[in-house]
């Protein structure tokens, strides 16, 4: 709902235009009566002719312009606060997934943020586009028409009064009733959306499992379960539109009695003043049913909204950057992790106050079983996620402090799977450096990275296209691009996640080669799973369970660390 508040507060300009608007509707609204009374009044009461009544046909014709007109306006401009605040929460979301990559990529399904980024922003827009004008609208003209029949009649007025609130009382139980059954049916589009998707992209892993006809199924009852939600909103809003004509219904019909005995038993008004309230009535009625209608689509809305803010939610916790520059020069940033923490959510995975000093120029490996934290850990240090508590200081200053673009132009990040744009090797190479880039510095890169050899082998060279993902490419090619990047970059610290899982030992020899090369003038960080790997490192970071078990050289983990010890044996008896 602050969300929704804070995209007014921005359009005040065309909120002052749907409060203008509606006032020209309401006093259309009145004078029309007006004008249909007094024609009537005057053809079958008085001895007005056809030709006595084209002026007042003429102004009532007038009216109807203009009432029609400032309907129209007050749409229009709704739809333009709408179209507005659509833009601007599918820019925020797209912002934070763009920021936030990898805290975005650990949070729900692909289809369930394509579900939130597509139908719950468009859901959004009614809120703006007939919510907000007909709420404008149900608060002045009714207004306008009770004050015009107590000047003519108070009892019908009175009645009004006590009648009139039955209607926005009904719509807040109905309504409440209709936000939560929105976020229901939301959730059930998320989940389907977001299963749906999952299944298209692993068909052929479920195919060779012989799990597709189970997932067939959990996408159908997914399927029907956001039917019967959506089911379950129709009914509300069915049961709504009864109730709001019942209402109206009853209330029209109570003052058309008042006004039948006011006129032929008690003779307490004339012709003219009954008529014109009759004429009213509905229409004060109608304004408030038709609150009723938008503000099911409001509440709608507003449950639409909340499911945007909480995914907008999921980015409060980035990194904060400031505005600090490092020194001039290649020195790599002398690390420090201060109790470093961080938590995927309540009951999930947690890493727990990590503690060590990373030397410039040192090599340091991270080292663990599966589900340790290991690639967690090398998140937080390439500053992809959010500490939860702790610290890490680079050259005495908490990471925070530097600015974003000083940290990423300092490392180089390369995964088990890097990921390849669809272009051509050069395009590819030179993402590595945020600079204009020479052809020979791009060629030299590609040459420390030993895979000039391929590009050699190929009719165009440098610019030879490559699919989207790296297809057509090896494993190891992908990596020797990604070294690429690297080597054009010239980064003082180099983080590696596994870089050689599933290589063969030529191809490992080229990339070892390649990473010794870098590390003559960078710290690097791995995480790693070769024996000979991590007894070269420097120092070594031992995780258990998302705790730092131990730190050390090799010699002295396998000394001092019975589960170091364990692993080191396991290595050495056939996959080292």
């Amino acid at each position: 709902m602050d969300k929704l508040k804070a995209m007014m507060k921005q359009q005040k300009k065309r909120m002052a235009l749907l409060v203008l608007f509606a006032l020209i509707a309401g006093t259309m609204v009145i004078a029309q009566a007006y004008l249909l009374v007094i024609i009537i009044e005057d053809a079958f009461l008085g001895d007005a002719n056809l030709t006595d009544a084209l002026p007042w046909l003429g102004i009532l014709l007038l009216v109807l312009l203009f009432r029609t007109g400032s309907t129209y306006l007050s749409g229009r401009t709704g739809v333009k606060i709408g179209a507005h605040a659509k833009a601007e929460f599918r820019q925020s979301l797209l912002h934070q997934y763009k920021v936030t990559p990898v805290q975005a990529s650990i949070t729900g399904q692909s289809g369930g943020k394509v579900s939130i980024l597509m139908d719950a922003v468009d859901e959004v827009e009614s809120y703006f586009s007939s919510y907000i004008p007909q709420v404008i609208q149900s608060s002045l003209i009714p207004l306008l028409i009770l004050i015009v029949v107590f000047t003519q009649h108070v009892n019908s007025g009175l009645i009004m009064i006590i009648t009139a609130p039955f209607i926005p009382i009904f719509m807040i139980i109905i309504g409440m009733q209709t936000q939560k059954k929105s976020e229901e049916q939301l959730d059930k589009l998320a989940s389907f959306s977001g299963g749906f998707l999952d299944t298209l992209q692993g068909l052929t892993t479920l195919k060779l499992f012989g799990r597709a006809r189970k997932q067939k199924q959990t996408i159908e009852k997914s399927s029907l379960g956001f039917r019967d939600a959506t089911m379950e909103i129709l009914k509300v809003a069915f049961t709504s539109s009864f109730m709001l004509e019942l209402i109206s219904m009853l209330s029209i019909g109570i003052i058309a009695l008042e006004i039948a005995l006011q006129l032929i038993l008690f003779d307490g008004i004339t012709f003219f003043v009954g008529f014109l309230i009759l004429i009213l009535a509905p229409e004060f009625y109608t304004s408030l049913k038709e609150l009723g209608s938008a503000f099911h689509n409001g509440q709608s809305s507003i449950g639409a909204a909340k499911k945007i803010a909480e995914e907008l939610t999921e980015s409060d916790n980035e990194i904060t950057w400031g505005e600090k520059e490092f020194p001039e020069g290649h020195q790599p940033p002398n690390l420090k992790l201060n109790q470093v923490s961080f938590s995927y959510g309540v009951d999930q995975f947690h890493l727990s106050a990590i503690e060590a000093s990373l030397p410039p120029y040192s090599s340091v490996a991270i080292v663990g079983r599966s589900g340790s934290g290991k690639s967690t850990l090398l998140h937080l240090l390439a500053g992809l996620l959010p500490l939860s508590g702790g610290n890490v200081f680079a050259d005495g200053s908490p990471l925070s402090d530097y600015k974003e673009s000083e940290w990423f132009s300092k490392l180089s990040y390369i995964s088990q799977h890097p990921y390849i744009f669809s272009g051509t090797f050069a395009e590819n190479i030179a993402i590595g450096s945020t600079n204009d880039v020479s052809r020979e510095a791009i060629q030299a890169a590609a040459e420390q990275a030993g895979i000039m050899d391929l590009v050699q082998s190929l009719e165009k060279g440098l610019d030879t296209r490559v699919g989207e993902a790296g297809r057509g490419l090896s494993g190891g090619e992908k990596q020797r691009l990604a070294l690429a990047r690297a080597f054009l970059n010239q980064p003082s610290l180099i983080l590696f996640d596994e870089p050689t899982t599933g290589l063969d030992l030529k191809t490992e020899r080229i990339l070892q080669n390649s990473i010794r090369k870098l590390s003559e003038n960078a710290t690097i960080i791995t995480v790693a799973h070769r024996l000979h790997t991590i007894k070269n490192a420097d120092q070594i970071l031992f995780l258990e369970e998302g705790k730092l078990a131990g730190k050390g050289t090799h010699e002295e983990l396998v000394a001092s660390l019975p589960a170091y010890a364990s692993m080191v044996s396991v290595q050495q008896g056939g996959t080292a």
